[in-house]
């Protein structure tokens, strides 16, 4: 018999049984383990109604603002742009009171003076017809009327150069980021993307203009941004604006400077790079 304890059942007719093994372990079915995929973060979670008091008509009201935590920064463009992984926080960052239409940046809103109400309240309150607050997001279209209607209020109450060239730049990002949700099998998409480049570039000019004359007028920090950094974004903006003159002058004075963070000395080696390369295209 050896060690086959089951030797000769092949008579009986179960030879196929012969080899087996009296204890051999069941061969357990493996199970496949569901890997559930981690539910998507909608731009909408992340949103909540920030209440404001409006420093012109003391109307209560409020503006969508994106959580504290729930929006992670992945980059940023050349020009500080910055990128993140749920929903575009540039959308948000302008506040319209719906009831007089007065508007500006967050970090402006309620810095206006007695004088510069009065002039919005003439100008633009007595003909406001009210915004549509009804949207549970901003669409880039929305976000774009209201930083119209905040660089509107901006040149009515005379604002520092600083705040309508901050308001142009941030109008430039809506279109930018315009340009990149256009759908890729839309209808005249090349041409959609021309004209929303086009008008991008006209209030970037516009935000060069106004940081310009910013730099030779207001103290540091400017919109927030410390000496360096604002050099940094105004030598981006004369680059695009094709101005290399200006721009080579600025990375100079912030590549040669022993008190610039490495981060934006990088920054401008790189824009340098750039710079030389769109000029031997030429």
């Amino acid at each position: 018999m050896g060690d086959n304890l089951f030797s000769g059942l092949g008579q009986l007719g179960l030879g196929d049984l012969e080899g087996v093994g009296v204890f051999e372990e069941e061969k357990k079915e493996e199970k496949k383990e569901e890997v559930s995929k981690p539910k998507e973060v909608t731009e909408e979670e992340i949103l909540y109604d920030k209440t404001y008091k409006c420093p012109l008509c003391d109307n209560k009201f409020t503006s969508k603002m994106i959580r504290t935590g729930k929006n992670k920064l992945i980059g940023s463009d050349t020009d500080l742009r910055p990128r993140y992984t749920i929903a575009d926080p540039i959308k948000y960052d302008c506040i319209v009171c719906g009831n007089c239409g007065y508007a500006a940046l967050n970090r402006y809103f309620a810095k206006a003076t007695s004088k510069q109400l009065d002039m919005i309240k003439q100008n633009i309150s007595s003909k406001f017809k009210g915004v549509d607050e009804t949207a549970p997001v901003y669409s880039y279209d929305e976000a774009f009327v209201r930083y119209q209607l905040a660089l509107v209020n901006a040149v009515v109450k005379k604002a520092h150069a600083s705040e309508k060239g901050y308001i142009c730049l941030k109008t430039a990002w809506i279109l930018r980021g315009k340009a990149e949700q256009l759908p890729e099998d839309m209808e005249g998409l090349e041409e959609a993307k021309k004209e929303l480049q086009k008008q991008e570039l006209q209030f970037i000019k516009n935000a060069y203009h106004g940081f310009k004359e910013a730099m030779q007028t207001e103290p540091f920090p400017i919109c927030g941004m410390d000496e360096y950094t604002f050099i940094y974004l105004v030598a981006e903006l004369a680059r695009k604006c094709k101005d290399y003159g200006i721009s080579l002058k600025l990375i100079s004075d912030i590549i040669t400077s022993k008190t610039v963070s490495p981060k934006i000395k990088d920054r401008a080696r790189e824009l340098k790079d750039l710079i030389k390369e769109e000029v031997s295209k030429k």
